[in-house]
């Protein structure tokens, strides 16, 4: 018998805020005493709801259960900044270009967004939550600015387009003097990230997936030619089991000592009054990433996707032990504070309503775990800080071989490398943090 035990469960510091702005959800249904299934999905988020919709595409019926430990959108799903990339985004370079399989990386990114638009349509979801808006990598620097010019160039040498916006039109378009200029490109989808989710789990069910949240999974131990899932409350019997747990894979004894567990720090505003609109200007709806990958994620969101609103997301922390500290927590407060009313100096001061950490997984050599860990049981795992695409990739993927399928995504996933060994403790935190604190100061500006 095989036995997997979760030594860690999800922790969470601050309110996933993208789902506190919306309406409140319905009561959630826990997994208690004995069920079966005959693929169990562990993970409500992007990768997981992802699966088992895969899952009724080529199974069609077959019993599907998800189990989440929280509520649908209260994890990293609802946490990060809900930009979904379809160009290269490789966060460890110093301008987002990638690592030589860039065509293939917007092949993919792309099927996944093909994937999210048809749930979209399928299910109901508001077209708000899934907005083919574009992104702007947006700089404060001349250094910033010669970044954008070389993405452009490498871009341009893949055959995509993008336009050089100057600082009157960044201005026209934010309402802040901050930005020297900004590279737009048309093919990101900005996602109200908790809206969609939570379209995604409600369509699943519908379609007669059983979601138990609040339902951690503390063991899986193998039986016979299927597996039985423990939570506190129940069981579940499975003949297949699918972790899409991005990190907390590490919990389980899977990759240990190969995953480098980062935080993320965001701040949102309260919803903008009349007042403080007219003061702000701009449009109503932008996303920028920063043209270097250590800056500043901002974000402005409408009614429509929860209130007229302002996000702020930078700094980062490796946190081995998959907890991001309060001390963490504070001092990324402050840092985003400083930095808003850097950027819009005629809201400065304004008091942010919602304050959160989100937990990211990286590996050093940049590959995914989309693979059978053994007979009967796979991952879609790691996402490498690309959530939104990589989750949906990793989770269909996940589903197609736990089918017996085979794809581009599957062909692609299984062909990488397992993650590489980190340096050992104390000196991964230590070396990593120092690494990070010296990038974030590099890119004060942006």
């Amino acid at each position: 018998m095989t036995r997997y035990t979760a030594r860690t469960l999800p922790a969470h510091l601050g309110p996933a805020a993208w789902n506190a702005i919306l309406p409140p959800q319905d009561a959630p249904r826990r997994l208690e005493g004995d069920a079966t299934a005959d693929v169990a999905v562990v993970g409500a988020g992007f990768a997981g709801l992802s699966a088992a919709r895969r899952l009724t595409q080529l199974m069609p019926g077959a019993r599907i259960a998800v189990l989440d430990a929280g509520r649908v959108a209260e994890g990293a799903a609802g946490r990060n900044s809900g930009f979904m990339i379809d160009l290269p985004h490789e966060l460890t370079s110093q301008d987002y270009a990638g690592n030589g399989d860039d065509r293939a990386t917007i092949a993919l990114n792309r099927t996944a967004q093909a994937f999210g638009r048809a749930a979209v349509e399928e299910y109901g979801i508001s077209p708000a939550f899934f907005d083919l808006a574009g992104k702007i990598n947006g700089a404060a620097s001349e250094t910033a600015h010669a970044h954008n010019e070389n993405y452009a160039r490498h871009l341009a040498d893949l055959g995509e387009t993008s336009e050089m916006l100057d600082a009157q039109a960044m201005r026209d378009l934010t309402g802040s003097p901050h930005y020297r200029s900004g590279l737009y490109t048309p093919g990101t989808v900005m996602l109200q990230p908790a809206g969609y989710v939570r379209g995604l789990a409600a369509g699943l069910t519908r379609a007669g997936v059983t979601i138990h949240e609040q339902s951690p999974v503390t063991g899986l131990d193998r039986q016979g030619d299927g597996w039985r899932i423990t939570t506190p409350q129940g069981r579940l019997g499975a003949d297949k089991v699918i972790l899409t747990v991005n990190g907390h894979l590490e919990s389980f004894g899977i990759a240990r000592g190969r995953l480098m567990q980062i935080f993320l720090f965001a701040t949102m505003t309260p919803d903008l009054d009349a007042d403080a609109l007219a003061r702000l200007g701009g449009r109503n709806r932008w996303g920028i990433t920063p043209s270097d990958p250590m800056g500043t994620t901002m974000r402005r969101i409408d009614g429509p996707q929860g209130g007229n609103r302002i996000v702020t997301r930078t700094c980062a922390a490796l946190r081995p032990g998959m907890r991001a500290t309060d001390a963490d927590l504070a001092r990324a407060a402050r840092v985003m504070q400083r930095k808003f009313d850097r950027r819009f100096p005629q809201l400065a001061g304004m008091r942010m309503e919602y304050t959160w950490a989100g937990h990211l997984c990286l590996s050093l050599n940049g590959v995914s775990v989309m693979r059978e860990i053994e007979q009967g049981l796979y991952a879609g795992c790691v996402q490498n800080g690309l959530g939104t695409a990589r989750g949906t990739l990793t989770g269909i993927g996940a589903a197609e071989l736990a089918a017996g399928t085979t794809s581009a995504i599957t062909r692609y996933f299984t062909a990488q490398d397992t993650p590489k060994r980190l340096p050992p403790q104390p000196f991964r935190e230590i070396g990593a943090n120092a690494v990070l604190r010296y990038r974030e100061w590099r890119a004060r500006d942006e």
